[in-house]
């Protein structure tokens, strides 16, 4: 496939407002193209490149973009930069940019799919200290032989900034359209293999090959999710659940075969060099062949720690092993997919725990099963008395399903006010903060976008201030003002007095006293909050009460 037909493609999309019609364009494409084009499509048009499990990124920042760029349209860095932030959108800008380029390349290729894919493969394995110019280098290469509309989505593409809004419902009914194959087995066929690419290869075989999908071990899947609720909420008649406690950890997948054993986190990031200790613990606890699911919590005199202490070890990369000595942590096991060469996610939950009982005496979290409120209430408290953050509560039918949060697991913990906001943008801040961003502006997800709903300023240190002006600036992609925005990556906890109707925020409603908590680093923004969990909160605090 040419890399200007799928550019076109994209813009086509861009301007279609139905899904119905989306589905039955990217059908009609998917349909059409070559076995070895299609995997790269269908991770291409989401503009996600790579599977999440296979490690592999980009890290290109705005920065070596607005380099690359000022060198192929022979502009000076600065107006490159001031050209982004007048038109707000990166991809758009680059295609203006490359439309009135007074350079014209020494040579010009006609670009395909698999063209941009090397390139971005390329770009991937770069790494040390030469890789920044090398990675350049690359971008260079490509957008000296795009035309402007393929600069456009190049761009999208290497800043992780995709806005056609192809999410993994339209992709999924898009591939089952094409092949004629049914929906379910393509998001069952995602869920354990995590690629589209590879599943639509898979669906271009038919129905079979989507039912015959397995897990192996080192290709981890996305982790099963749970919804909050109450106690009451769950249990109804004759109904009995397993209760076990909430973790204020990190959640991981641990994977052994052959005497190899990895570690993955919930953003599916190898941890196993940052976690020796934990692995090692894991190793000595599980037979061969073997995933499970669990979370690691750091322990001090008997009693669990902030969860960050656990973060900061997965972040680590230099003095493990003395990070390893300075604090305790211990995994916790509380579900196993994958055991002796069979996949267990569509066993029942209750076999499931049978199964990792057997395997290991050890690590494995307590269980209550019970449909007696007060004794779940009774194990909830023991949870939170013991330091917990609550207790789960798993229906004993369910099945794992890998990226789900459905109603199979509820988490019970107290009441606390607080939603996952998305970091699109800041402002300077003032007097002693005026060397760092004061405040920042927290979007939800909204229909594949990411919706403005607030701004905090409060809840910082002065440490925490400096490492987020740190950590942000590669991020910027333009300026106006006192205001910079970013390429949204950071997730923050923010907790909040109450949810107001405002005219002030694209996403319709503010949020009153927000306060920062904690940045969510465990969190990819795909998990944030949605316009939709903020409605249905303001409408539930404002549904009248009957006396």
């Amino acid at each position: 496939m040419k890399f200007l037909e799928f550019a076109e493609l994209c813009a086509r999309l861009e301007k279609i407002s139905g899904r119905l019609e989306t589905i039955s364009v990217l059908s009609q494409t998917i349909a059409s193209l070559s076995k070895e084009d299609l995997p790269d499509f269908c991770r291409l048009i989401q503009g996600r490149p790579f599977p999440e499990w296979s490690g592999k990124k980009l890290g290109v920042g705005p920065n070596l973009l607005y380099e690359a760029v000022a060198y192929v349209t022979g502009r000076r860095r600065e107006d490159v930069i001031d050209r982004l932030s007048r038109v707000g959108d990166a991809g758009a800008a680059v295609e203006e940019l490359l439309s009135q380029k007074s350079q014209t390349s020494f040579f010009t290729v006609e670009l395909t799919l698999a063209d941009i894919m090397a390139g971005l493969v390329e770009i991937s394995g770069m790494e040390g200290g030469r890789s920044q110019r090398e990675k350049i280098r690359v971008i260079q290469r490509l957008l000296s032989s795009a035309s402007p509309l393929e600069g456009h989505y190049i761009t999208a593409i290497l800043l992780e900034d995709f806005r056609i809004g192809v999410g993994d419902g339209n992709l999924r009914d898009a591939i089952a359209q094409a092949f004629t194959v049914d929906p379910k087995l393509v998001e069952y066929a995602n869920q354990v293999r995590n690629d589209m690419g590879e599943v639509s290869v898979l669906a271009l075989s038919g129905e079979e090959a989507l039912r015959s999908v397995r897990l192996v071990p080192f290709h981890p899947v996305r982790m099963m999710l749970a919804r909050q609720g109450t106690i009451s909420g769950v249990l109804g008649e004759g109904v009995r659940v397993a209760v076990e406690y909430k973790y204020d950890g990190a959640r991981f997948q641990f994977h052994k075969q052959n005497g190899t054993c990895r570690m993955y986190s919930r953003r599916l990031e190898e941890v196993t060099s940052a976690m020796p200790d934990v692995v090692a613990l894991l190793d000595g606890a599980l037979p061969d062949d073997v995933i499970v699911d669990g979370e690691v919590i750091a322990v001090q005199d008997g009693r669990p720690m902030p969860f960050q202490m656990v973060l900061r070890r997965f972040r680590r990369k230099h003095n493990v092993a003395q990070a390893a000595d300075a604090i305790t942590m211990v995994p916790n096991l509380f579900d196993i997919l994958y055991y002796n060469q069979e996949m267990l996610i569509d066993r029942p939950f209750i076999e499931r725990r049978e199964i990792l009982t057997k395997v290991s005496s050890r690590y494995v979290t307590p269980q209550l099963v019970s449909g007696k409120e007060e004794e779940i209430e009774d194990y909830y408290h023991d949870a939170l008395d013991a330091g917990h953050e609550g207790v789960m509560l798993k229906l004993l039918d369910s099945r794992y399903t890998p990226g789900v949060r459905g109603k199979d697991w509820v988490k019970i913990k107290p009441e606390a006010d607080t939603l996952d906001l998305v970091v699109t943008g800041a402002e300077w801040g003032e007097g002693k903060r005026a060397q760092v961003f004061g405040s920042f502006l927290l979007s939800v997800r909204s229909n594949g976008r990411l919706v403005p709903i607030s701004r905090v300023a409060t809840g910082f240190s002065d440490e925490q201030l400096n490492w987020l002006f740190q950590t942000l600036q590669d991020d910027i992609i333009r300026k106006d003002g006192k205001m910079v925005y970013f390429e949204p990556r950071l997730v923050f906890e923010i907790g909040y007095s109450e949810i107001q109707k405002s005219p002030n925020y694209e996403g319709g409603y503010a949020l009153r006293f927000p306060r920062f908590i904690e940045v969510r680093e465990d969190k990819d923004i795909k998990e944030a909050n949605t316009a939709e969990d903020v409605e249905e909160r303001y409408i539930l605090a404002h549904r009248p009460v009957n006396n």
